[in-house]
C-alpha cells in the first residue's frame, strides 16, 4: 500500500511523444531499468514506481535548447515539444532524507538523452519532513531581535574586495561602518580562512570593534562571518564566532550541500545566512537545472535563516520578475512557518527601495548595498541614511525625487547613483 507522496513539477522539452517522455522520467527515478531484471515484479512497481500525474503541453520549437538529444532514424525534421509535467514519488522510496530526496527529484533526469531540456520547477512535500527538518532556527523574528531592527529592512553591506582585506584593515573599516549606523555586514563568499587574515584573528578583530561601538551607541551591528568549510571546520568556526559574541554565520549552501547545512542547523546558536554560490550554473538556462521556487524550499528545510535572491536591476543575468518571485518565495509559509529572510544585493542603492517595495510589498528583507553606501559622496553614514530614506519613501508612497527635496542624503544619492 502506497503512503504519502512527493510531487515534483518539471518543464521539459523533447522530440518524443510527451506521454512517452514523462513515463521515461518516472521510470528512471524509481523502478525503471533499460531491461527487465529479476525481482522487478508488478507488486514492486505498484509500491515504488513514480507516477505521471499530469502533462500540460505548452509550446513547440524546431530547434533543441540543449545538445545531445538522441534522434531515431525516423525523426526527420523533429519538433521539440515543451510541457509542464507533474510526477509523484512514493515517500517511502527515500524517507526523511533531503540528500536522497534531491537524488530522486533531480538526479539522472538531466542526463536522459530523450530530452533537450529539463528543469525542476517546484516540489510539494508531505508534512513528515517537518519532523526531521525543523527549518530556520531564528528566521525573520530571531534575526530582527538580534539585530535590534524592527519595522524596516535591515540595511547592510559586504566587505570588499571579495577575497577580503589584510587583517589590519578590518578594524578601521568595521568601526567606521558600525559608527555609521549600519545594521548588517557580511563576508563575501570568496573570503573564508585566508592566510593573510586567518579566521580566528579576523573574528576577534571585527568583534572587538563591533562591541566597542555597541558600548558607546547601544546598537550592536550584525556581522555574518563566512564559516564555509569541511564539516568539522564549520563547527570550529561557528564556535569561534559564538564565543566572540558574534550574532550571525554565513555558509555557501551549494558548496557544503544540504546535509552540511542541516548539520550546521543542528548545533548553531546563531542565524545561518545562506549564500547561493553556483546558483547561475543551476538556473541560468531556462530549460535546465531548477527554479528558485524549488531550491529555496530545500534550503529552508535544511535550516537557512536568510537566503540570497539578488536585487532588482542587478548586474546579474536574472530578470526583475524572477527576483521578485524569489523574494516572495522565501516568505511563503511552508509547514505553517519556515520563513527565511530574503537578502537583496548587487548594484543596489537608495533608489532600489521603491520598485522593490512596489513589487513585493514587504519590509522583511536584508538590503545590501556596496557602492550605494560606501561610495556616497557625503560619506558612509549618509549612504546608510539614504538607504533608510529610500525605504521610507517607498512605504509612504512618495516619489524618490519628491521625498529627496527635504533630505540631502537622498539628493546626493540620486545625483551619483540615479543615472
Amino acid at each position: 500500500m502506497r503512503g504519502n507522496e512527493v510531487t515534483a513539477t518539471y518543464l521539459i522539452e523533447t522530440p518524443y511523444p510527451l506521454e512517452r517522455a514523462a513515463a521515461i522520467m518516472a521510470g528512471e527515478q524509481s523502478t525503471g531499468t533499460f531491461i527487465a531484471v529479476p525481482g522487478e515484479t508488478d507488486e514492486l512497481k505498484e509500491l515504488h514506481a513514480a507516477k505521471v500525474l499530469a502533462i500540460e503541453p505548452i509550446e513547440e520549437s524546431i530547434t533543441p535548447t540543449l545538445p545531445g538529444v538522441y534522434l531515431t532514424k525516423e525523426m526527420n525534421n523533429p519538433v521539440y515539444r515543451r510541457a509542464i509535467v507533474k510526477i509523484s514519488f512514493p515517500f517511502h522510496n527515500f524517507g526523511l532524507s533531503l540528500p536522497n530526496l534531491l537524488s530522486t527529484i533531480a538526479g539522472n533526469l538531466y542526463e536522459l538523452r530523450e530530452f533537450s531540456g529539463l528543469r525542476l520547477l517546484d516540489i510539494e512535500l508531505p508534512s513528515e519532513f517537518a519532523t526531521q527538518y525543523p527549518g530556520p532556527k531564528f528566521g525573520i523574528a530571531g534575526t530582527r531581535e538580534l539585530a535590534g531592527v524592527h519595522g524596516r529592512p535591515l540595511i547592510g553591506t559586504i566587505i570588499k574586495p571579495s577575497i577580503g582585506l589584510p587583517l589590519d584593515d578590518y578594524g578601521p573599516l568595521v568601526r567606521m561602518l558600525a559608527e555609521a549606523g549600519l545594521d548588517f555586514i557580511k563576508d563575501d563568499e570568496l573570503c573564508g580562512n585566508p592566510p593573510y587574515a586567518p579566521f580566528e584573528q579576523r573574528v576577534k578583530t571585527v568583534m572587538t570593534e563591533i562591541e566597542r561601538v555597541a558600548d558607546r551607541t547601544g546598537k550592536k551591528l550584525m556581522y555574518a562571518f563566512n564559516i564555509t568549510g569541511d564539516i568539522d571546520e564549520m563547527k570550529r568556526n561557528h564556535d569561534i564566532v559564538y564565543e566572540a559574541g558574534g550574532t550571525c554565520v554565513m555558509v555557501c549552501v551549494n558548496s557544503v550541500g544540504l546535509a552540511g547545512v542541516s548539520h550546521l542547523r543542528g548545533y548553531t546558536e546563531l542565524p545561518v545566512h545562506g549564500h547561493r554560490t553556483q546558483w547561475g550554473a543551476m538556473s541560468r538556462c531556462p530549460l535546465l537545472g531548477m527554479s528558485f521556487t524549488a531550491y529555496q524550499k530545500l534550503c529552508r528545510l535544511a535550516g537557512v535563516d536568510h537566503l540570497h535572491t539578488n536585487g532588482l536591476n542587478s548586474k546579474f543575468a536574472e530578470s526583475n520578475d524572477s527576483v521578485s518571485q524569489s523574494i516572495r518565495d522565501c516568505l511563503q509559509p511552508m509547514f505553517g512557518g519556515y520563513e527565511a529572510m530574503p537578502v537583496l544585493s548587487s548594484a543596489q542603492w537608495a533608489g532600489s527601495a521603491i520598485p522593490t517595495y512596489q513589487s513585493v510589498g514587504t519590509l522583511d528583507v536584508i538590503h545590501l548595498a556596496g557602492g550605494g553606501i560606501l561610495a556616497h559622496p557625503d560619506g558612509v553614514a549618509a549612504g546608510v541614511r539614504s538607504m533608510q530614506l529610500g525605504w521610507e519613501a517607498a512605504v509612504q508612497g512618495v516619489e524618490l525625487e519628491k521625498f529627496a527635496e527635504s533630505h540631502p542624503e537622498l539628493q546626493a544619492a540620486i545625483r551619483v547613483f540615479g543615472g
